[in-house]
């Protein structure tokens, strides 16, 4: 499942490894300051970020059922991508992201490639995943990459856009 080019490599990790926890960090302050300030024109609430990047502490990414991959460039972690069974067909894709300073380097693409084959190690025939209307690059990046928008598989708060592929 370790993918590497070049400057890439993608490996599995643990869901709670130190690096995963800096990612998590990063991408959950990243994603809810772009919110907040889209449509209330501030940042996120420091005690607020606290409680919810502890309180969603990726379990779910954890074998059996599923799998963290970080993604590091020429050795530094800066990306994440993780799939969970959502039943023994599906798995639903989670936590893409690549810090600022490694975007545009082909990584995002790699990431998902790296997950669509570890959901289908995991016997899943297709993917689906959530994103929110303001995550412009993350809805370009999965329509080029063959996510068709789909219908709601979920009942998240945030999510108003829904995709899905199939893997086999």
């Amino acid at each position: 499942m370790p993918r590497t080019t070049t400057a890439w490599s993608l490996a599995p990790e643990p869901h709670d490894s130190p690096a995963a926890a800096v990612l998590w960090r990063a991408y959950y302050t990243e994603v809810s300051d772009r919110w907040y300030l889209l449509h209330e024109g501030h940042v996120t609430d420091p005690d607020e970020l606290a409680r919810e990047v502890a309180a969603d502490t990726g379990e779910y990414l954890a074998p059996p059922g599923g799998v963290l991959l970080v993604a590091r460039y020429e050795g530094e972690p800066v990306g994440t991508a993780g799939v969970r069974l959502m039943d023994a067909a599906t798995a639903e894709l989670k936590r893409v992201f690549l810090l600022k300073e490694a975007r545009g380097r082909g990584g995002a693409a790699l990431l998902v490639a790296a997950a669509e084959d570890a959901a289908r190690t995991l016997g899943a025939e297709r993917i689906v995943l959530d994103t929110r209307g303001d995550l412009v690059e993350a809805r370009a990046l999965y329509s080029r990459l063959g996510y068709e928008e789909s219908a709601p598989h979920n009942t998240e708060e945030y999510a108003d856009h829904w995709f899905t592929k199939k893997l086999t």
